[in-house]
């Protein structure tokens, strides 16, 4: 390793030497040991105002505008944030909101169902009884025409009885005597 850094060194002094050889033999002014002393000055000049420039001018005015970007940056996380936070809260609320309306909903539902269903009874109810007073109606009339039936159909039978007997046999027939036999086999009907 030292021997690469003597050999780095002996290559470096000989171009060193060929450049300021080449130099005072009319190549380059830069590496003439004469205008030396001229350059530093004018590189000191030179750069010290770029230095100046840079340092009081243009550095700042970077920095001021990082600064503000920064402030902006920040100002603007904040927002966002602060938004962020409002809608989760506005989202929060609707969610309430519509949480509340669907208990709402469905307690109206219940209600109107509960109100419904005590209608429809109500008039199953009543029509319940309705038809349990047309029934009694119609159970009464057919009680009252069991009751007059057998009447009736004595009353048709003997005069059935006496239309028949007129026909078959030309004359006409006492009409208690008929309706003695008529009573007699409807009173046997009975029993049976």
């Amino acid at each position: 390793m030292f021997k690469q850094i003597i050999f780095k060194s002996l290559v470096v002094y000989f171009l060193s030497v060929n450049l300021i050889q080449a130099a005072e033999s009319g190549g380059m002014p830069q590496l003439d040991p004469e205008f030396w002393y001229s350059q530093i000055f004018w590189l000191v000049i030179t750069f010290g105002i770029l230095y100046l420039v840079l340092s009081k001018i243009i550095l700042p005015k970077i920095s001021d505008n990082l600064e503000i970007r920064k402030s902006q940056v920040l100002d603007n996380l904040e927002l966002a944030e602060k938004q962020r936070n409002d809608s989760e809260a506005k989202l929060k609320e609707f969610d309430n909101i519509i949480l509340k309306s669907k208990i709402e909903a469905k307690n109206l539902f219940n209600e109107s169902r509960q109100k419904l269903l005590n209608d429809i009874n109500k008039k199953k109810e009543k029509l319940d009884e309705e038809i349990d007073k047309e029934l009694k109606i119609v159970e009464a009339e057919i009680e009252e025409l069991k009751n007059k039936s057998p009447e009736k159909i004595n009353k048709i039978a003997i005069e059935t009885s006496t239309d028949l007997i007129n026909q078959l046999i030309g004359a006409s027939v006492n009409n208690s005597s008929i309706t003695a036999i008529v009573t007699d086999v409807s009173n046997k009907n009975k029993t049976l």
